[in-house]
């Protein structure tokens, strides 16, 4: 395939879809989702209106894009930790203070990942970055030598699934102000901790 022409550069197939992703996220950051605007994704890229339509249909191709780059990095460090060694409560902690910290340094994109009106939620890509970041608390919660089911509908998930929401709630709260407003680091004090321990969290699992 040729390349992409811009004015007066040369894109390569790839790395102009990574162009217009990262000119995406800029207006995304400045303008949010009500504002977000694939004309002017392209402007800053430099290239033609036309462009983004080739590689990413419309808006909701180009925000879907966007939203699977933002699963893919949380989920890269969220299975970066390390989590081997310690008990259940200390691996469940570090994957929630990682979940904020994550949130707190992307809220554009955090805020993305959740406005599933506003791109294809079923796409196969955006699905298995989803179904990562459920195995990576899955992980924390009961050990990374657990069998994740196949369907994330699975009842054995369910435990997984409140700890998610729970963390999530928490960090929803925390980024819109309703809490600990007077802070600008939510795991400064004791709030996310005291709400872990009021899960009824399984005692470590006995390895003979």
């Amino acid at each position: 395939m040729g390349d992409e022409t811009t004015t007066g550069d040369h894109y390569h197939h790839g790395n102009l879809r990574t162009a217009l992703l990262d000119s995406a996220l800029e207006v995304l950051t400045e303008s949010g989702v009500a504002g977000f605007s694939m004309r002017e994704a392209a402007r800053r890229a430099g290239v033609s209106q036309s462009a983004p339509k080739h590689h990413f249909g419309d808006a909701r191709g180009l925000l879907g894009a966007l939203a699977t780059r933002a699963y893919r990095q949380l989920c890269d460090r969220l299975e970066a930790l390390e989590l081997d060694g310690h008990d259940v409560r200390d691996r469940v902690g570090a994957l929630a203070a990682e979940y904020v910290a994550f949130a707190g340094q992307n809220r554009a994109l955090f805020d993305l990942m959740w406005r599933m009106s506003q791109f294809d939620y079923t796409d196969p890509e955006l699905a298995e970055q989803k179904h990562r970041a459920l195995r990576a608390l899955d992980r924390g919660l009961r050990g990374g030598d657990a069998e994740l089911p196949d369907d994330d509908t699975d009842p054995a998930l369910v435990p997984s699934y409140a700890v998610w929401s729970l963390v999530h709630g928490y960090t929803t709260l925390a980024l819109e102000g309703a809490i600990d407003s007077s802070n600008p680091d939510p795991l400064a004090h004791d709030l996310l901790p005291a709400m872990l321990a009021l899960l009824n969290l399984p005692a470590p699992a006995s390895h003979s």
